[in-house]
């Protein structure tokens, strides 16, 4: 009997975001991936989310390595978060792991791991873990299928792909490989991207993104141009290169990420811009508008980001005008529509041009739409299937293309957050659930922000605060002078004193009578008592729910 192995997601089916899955065999854990997912607008001062950890504490010795199928921080993110309180190396490829290791080394892990990398269609072992590193095409160069190659059977994780048959390097999608381990071993599970798996069709290739930035340099050649792209996607930054090379500008990046990936790609190979056409930020405020380009990030609205800053006017490099043209080479992740759509009316307040992709195709996904991942489906024919990677109406979608290309309807089996698949000689099965809900990060605090804080934090957003403070006298049962009443955000100021004397006389009345009422009143149960008082008068008056906190002094 071969040995059993499990498959436990962190993260990443129902969301996207946060991706993270165990591989385990013969107790060893392999990760793939451990990323990070930005807060939705109802998640009131979290700045980040990530998968839930304590799976992987309680296991902390058991991790051989975590696979990073590519250089996006919702697969790599968590990295410098995990690593606080586990040590493992990280394996990928050779660009992925510069990028990892910028943001480790920020956060002062770098003694925590060791960097592993590996290349195009390499077969490693690490511990029990048998893995092939398949190339596969992406919107960051240098990304991975991995082969699992286990004693029960081949599990393959497609990462995040497209099947773009002309990328900008000329790396395709290796369906070759995969079709060679599907027709000699067989692949018993296939993990597949369900991010479009709702789009019709194909997705574009990436080069037709160059063809439209040349002529959009073209047709705005006597203004400044600024675009913004992702700062990982190096294609999409050697295109606007190219275009603005070829209309002889400058170039400037600007944005800390974008400036780091830019070099480390450069030093790297994976990144053609001639020494004499880059140059730095602050020296090109006093150039010709026409001989500049400036490559940014801040294409999703990012708060404090360079686009946004400069969308403000508070930029200190830049200041735009009606003689700007600004071109957003991207698609708004689902989430950050609103953050985008601010800095286009900021932009638009300015007089500048925007260019967007609903305006010009000025954008292309790096996911794998339907006709697509139905190739992948027909060449890997996998014995079971499980969509990863996706909201969970994506995973529905992509598991009904899964039965239409044959594989058995019992065989699919659609995950979420916390499952567990237990892989052995009898079939495949869901195991025990785990745990898997979010961790919120709040400035260096992880952990400690829970739904609770969470939701004060939106009563107090959107009703306000009144704070009520009662001194009484326990030992002759009455209340000393008359309560305070304090509130924010609660009412207008020119409002307020009405309703804040009828607070006072409502809390006086029910403190006095419960106190009269009981020999024994102690602080907490008085506590109640103006809480319940301030709470009825609020909302009867207001129609409103603010927070009530109640302060009692005993004299």
């Amino acid at each position: 009997m071969a040995a059993q192995v499990k498959v436990t997601f962190l993260g990443g089916l129902g969301e996207i975001g946060r991706n993270c899955a165990a591989v385990e065999i013969d107790e060893r854990i392999m990760l793939i991936d451990c990323g990070l997912m930005f807060p939705d607008a109802d998640m009131l001062g979290v700045d980040l989310v990530l998968p839930d950890f304590s799976y992987l504490h309680e296991r902390a010795d058991n991790i051989e390595g975590c696979i990073v199928t590519h250089g996006h921080e919702d697969h790599m993110g968590g990295l410098s978060f995990l690593l606080r309180d586990v040590s493992f190396p990280i394996i990928g490829s050779a660009l992925t792991l510069a990028l990892a290791r910028n943001r480790i080394d920020e956060a002062g892990l770098l003694d925590k791991t060791e960097f592993i990398a590996v290349a195009d269609n390499e077969r490693r072992k690490f511990g029990p873990f048998d893995c092939e590193f398949i190339p596969v095409t992406h919107s960051v160069p240098h990304g991975f299928a991995t082969a699992f190659h286990t004693p029960q059977g081949t599990i393959m994780h497609s990462g995040d792909f497209k099947l773009d048959l002309d990328p900008v390097d000329g790396r395709r999608t290796d369906l070759a490989t995969m079709g060679a381990i599907a027709r000699t071993e067989g692949i018993r599970l296939l993990l597949s991207d369900s991010t479009n798996a709702c789009e019709h069709g194909h997705s574009r290739s990436e080069t037709t993104v160059g063809k439209v930035l040349f002529d959009l340099f073209h047709a705005n050649a006597g203004r400044r141009i600024i675009t913004a792209c992702f700062a990982s996607h190096i294609h999409r930054v050697q295109q606007i290169a190219d275009a603005a090379v070829s209309f002889d500008r400058i170039i400037a990046t600007l944005g800390r990420s974008m400036q780091n990936n830019v070099r480390i790609a450069r030093e790297m190979g994976l990144l053609n811009i001639p020494d004499s056409h880059l140059r730095d930020i602050k020296d090109v405020a006093d150039l010709p508008p026409e001989k500049v380009c400036i490559i940014s990030t801040g294409s999703q609205g990012e708060a404090m980001s360079a686009l946004s800053l400069m969308a403000a006017g508070e930029s200190r490099w830049l200041k735009l005008s009606e003689d700007d043209t600004v071109i957003l080479s991207s698609h708004p992740i689902p989430g950050n529509e609103t953050n985008v759509t601010k800095v286009l009316d900021g932009l638009a307040r300015l007089g500048v041009e925007v260019v967007h992709s609903g305006i010009e195709d000025v954008h292309a996904t790096g996911h794998a739409k339907a006709e697509e991942l139905k190739t992948l489906l027909t060449v890997t024919e996998p014995a079971w299937f499980t969509p990863v990677h996706g909201e969970y109406r994506h995973l529905l979608a992509h598991a009904k293309l899964a039965r239409n290309m044959g594989v058995a309807e019992k065989q699919v089996i659609i995950c979420e957050d916390g499952d567990q698949l237990i892989i052995d000689d009898r079939g495949i099965r869901k195991g025990a659930s785990v745990p898997a809900g979010y961790l919120y990060v709040d400035g260096s605090v992880v952990g400690d922000v829970g739904h609770g804080v969470l939701r004060d934090r939106k009563v107090l957003a959107e009703e306000g605060m009144v704070v009520v403070l009662v001194t009484i006298d326990i030992g002759n049962r009455t209340v000393v002078g008359a309560p305070e009443v304090v509130t924010r955000g609660w009412i207008q100021d020119s409002l307020a004193n009405d309703l804040i004397e009828g607070c006072i006389a409502a809390v006086h009345l029910d403190v006095t009578a419960a106190l009269e009422r009981s020999a024994h009143s102690d602080i907490e149960s008085m506590q109640k008592v103006v809480r319940s008082a301030a709470g009825r008068f609020v909302k009867k008056q207001t129609q409103r729910r603010p927070m009530i906190i109640p302060i009692v002094i005993e004299t």
